[in-house]
């Protein structure tokens, strides 16, 4: 069996500060406070199952371990030892996030046996008035920070940045972030679900219970980010073909803005490409003959073994990824 288009059920997460928008906007079934939809993941536990009835594996781990090389690439397959390396989730913030940073790879190996946690952000939707928290403000001291935890002050220290869609933001390891109220954004992160969260507003979980924070931990992976290297929004978007947003050593991002058919092409020896659509429709076409829709919401995995595909659309904004 030769590997074609790959389409995986989305898994859904109800949280405290998550809304409707997904199911309004993105087809995303119904749900309450949804805040996130894990398009493609190989979390422990939380593995996307396939949708696809003709494919017999169950799920991408299963198809992992059937294909290997030929579905993430001979080189991803290599340095990642068949783990798949990347998590892609749609986020829905109702309310604001917790205060949050996450490990690197060294300490989430030492201390939760997992890949670090590096991501970046594509902003979708943004209410009036709409920010994300990025970072603190000049001149913040990691004594400043100490002090505000033991007093209850962090808000104070925050950096908030306005936003509008089309706006992009990456997020290294140890930077202190968290997504704004009224914000709806593609997710791109390294394959881990390690967070610590260091302020929660002061408000109890779905359960009426306070949600657990990790200031030990945080205080040990923090760190104090040059602010100008987190903004990635392209400067010109060219149609009809890839505009980088952001490439790093675990993903490259890019944008199509396309009004027409294009081609793009996997490459057996490099990498999977995964395509999220983030409005309007198209249809994907191998060069053997299958042809699977893609609607906005949704995101496709294409093996690396594909080769060269198009994308037939009259109008569609579609991220790009790969592991360069």
């Amino acid at each position: 069996m030769e590997l074609g288009f790959l389409k995986f059920e989305a898994q859904q997460f109800s949280k405290v500060w998550g809304g409707e928008k997904l199911h309004k906007f993105y087809a995303k079934p119904a749900g309450t406070l949804i805040g996130e939809s894990w398009e493609i993941s190989g979390v422990a536990g939380k593995i996307s199952s396939i949708t696809q009835e003709d494919i017999k594996q169950e799920n991408l781990q299963d198809l992992i371990q059937s294909f290997g090389p030929g579905l993430l690439g001979q080189r991803v397959y290599q340095t990642y030892k068949g783990k798949f390396p990347l998590l892609f989730k749609f986020i829905d913030a109702k309310e604001d996030l917790s205060v949050q940073l996450h490990p690197d790879d060294t300490i989430a190996k030492q201390y939760h046996h997992s890949f670090g946690k590096t991501e970046m952000w594509y902003v979708l939707q943004a209410d009036p008035g709409a920010r994300l928290v990025i970072g603190f403000k000049p001149e913040v001291t990691l004594l400043d920070y100490k002090q505000a935890v033991q007093k209850g002050t962090i808000t104070h220290l925050l950096n908030e940045v306005p936003v509008q869609p089309g706006d992009a933001f990456f997020i290294a390891p140890g930077l202190v972030h968290a997504i704004g109220g009224g914000v709806v954004l593609a997710e791109i992160q390294q394959t881990s679900d390690v967070t610590y969260r260091i302020y929660d507003w002061d408000r109890p979980d779905v359960n009426g219970a306070f949600r657990e924070l990790h200031l030990e931990e945080a205080e040990r992976a923090l760190v104090f980010h040059d602010l100008e290297q987190v903004f990635c929004r392209p400067q010109t978007i060219l149609k009809n073909q890839a505009n980088l947003v952001y490439t790093c050593e675990y993903f490259q991002t890019s944008l199509w803005n396309l009004t027409q058919k294009v081609s793009m092409t996997t490459t057996p020896e490099e990498s999977f490409m995964v395509l999220m659509c983030i409005s309007g429709k198209a249809d994907l076409i191998s060069s053997k003959g299958q042809s699977i829709p893609m609607n906005c919401g949704e995101t496709v995995l294409v093996p690396a073994s594909l080769g060269k595909f198009d994308v037939q659309t009259a109008g569609a904004e579609i991220l790009e990824v790969i592991v360069p």
